[in-house]
C-alpha cells in the first residue's frame, strides 16, 4: 500500500506479515482505534458480528473466512484474496475494493451503499438481497454472478464482465456500457430503456430476450449478430 507510513499514523497501529486470529482482532479492536493490516493471514477466522470500521487491508488473505454481520464501513481492502468468504449481511457501506479476488464470496443481505469494487474478481459471487444505493463496480468479472435486481441505472459500467451472470430483474435504464459482455447472462425482467450498447457484448441472446433491448441502442455490426443468432437471414 502506498504512503504506508503516513496512513498508519493517522490509523493507529500497522500489523504487518501475521496469522491474525479472532482473539487478536477483538483485542484490537478494544484499542479504539482503526488498524492497517499488511500481508495479513486470516485464512477460515471467524470475524462474525465484529466492529472493523475504517480498518485497511492490504494484500491480506480472507480465504474462507467469515465476516458474517461485520460492522466493515469505510474499509479499504486493496490486492487481497478472499475466496469463499463469506460477507452474509455485514455492513459495508462506503467500503471501497480495488484489485481483490472475491470469486464466490457471498454477500447476501449485506449492506453496500456507495461502496465501490474496481479491478475486482467476482466471478460466481452472489449479491442476492443486498442493499446497493450508490454501488458501484468498474472493471471487474462479475462472470456467473448472482446480481438480480441490482440498479444499474444512469451508470456509466467500464469493462464490466456480466457472461452468465443472473441479471434477472436488473435496471440498467439509461446505462451507457463501455465495453464489458453480457453474452449468455441471464436476463428476465431486466430493463434497458435508453441505454447504449454499442460497445458491449451482447451475443448470445435468445429470441425472448430480444424484446428486452426495445429502447436501447446497439450497433449495426451488433443488430447483424443478434439477427444471425437468432436463425434470421438479411438479403
Amino acid at each position: 500500500m502506498e504512503n504506508t507510513a503516513s496512513s498508519h499514523a493517522v490509523l493507529g497501529s500497522a500489523i504487518v506479515d501475521q496469522m491474525v486470529s479472532r482473539e487478536q482482532m477483538e483485542a484490537l479492536i478494544l484499542t479504539g482505534r482503526p488498524v492497517a493490516f499488511e500481508r495479513c493471514d486470516f485464512e477460515g477466522v471467524d470475524l462474525s458480528r465484529l466492529h472493523m470500521r475504517d480498518f485497511e487491508f492490504s494484500a491480506c488473505s480472507f480465504i474462507e473466512t467469515s465476516l458474517y454481520s461485520a460492522s466493515l464501513t469505510r474499509t479499504i481492502w486493496q490486492g487481497y484474496r478472499a475466496r469463499q468468504a463469506d460477507f452474509e449481511s455485514a455492513d459495508l457501506t462506503d467500503a471501497h475494493f480495488q484489485s481483490c479476488d472475491l470469486n464466490n464470496t457471498k454477500w447476501r443481505r449485506a449492506k453496500l451503499p456507495a461502496a465501490s469494487f474496481k479491478g475486482c474478481k467476482l466471478t460466481g459471487a452472489s449479491f442476492e438481497e443486498v442493499s446497493h444505493l450508490g454501488l458501484t463496480f468498474e472493471d471487474s468479472l462479475l462472470i456467473s454472478a448472482d446480481l438480480r435486481r441490482l440498479s444499474f441505472r444512469k451508470q456509466q459500467l467500464q469493462a464490466l464482465d456480466f457472461s452468465d451472470a443472473n441479471l434477472s430483474g436488473c435496471d440498467f435504464r439509461d446505462a451507457v456500457f463501455i465495453g464489458g459482455s453480457l453474452r449468455d447472462a441471464y436476463l428476465k425482467q431486466a430493463r434497458f430503456d435508453g441505454a447504449d450498447l454499442r460497445e458491449a457484448d451482447i451475443g448470445g441472446l435468445k429470441l425472448e430476450d430480444a424484446r428486452l433491448f426495445r429502447g436501447a441502442t446497439i450497433s449495426r455490426n451488433q443488430a447483424a449478430g443478434l439477427l444471425m443468432e437468432l436463425g434470421i437471414t438479411v438479403e
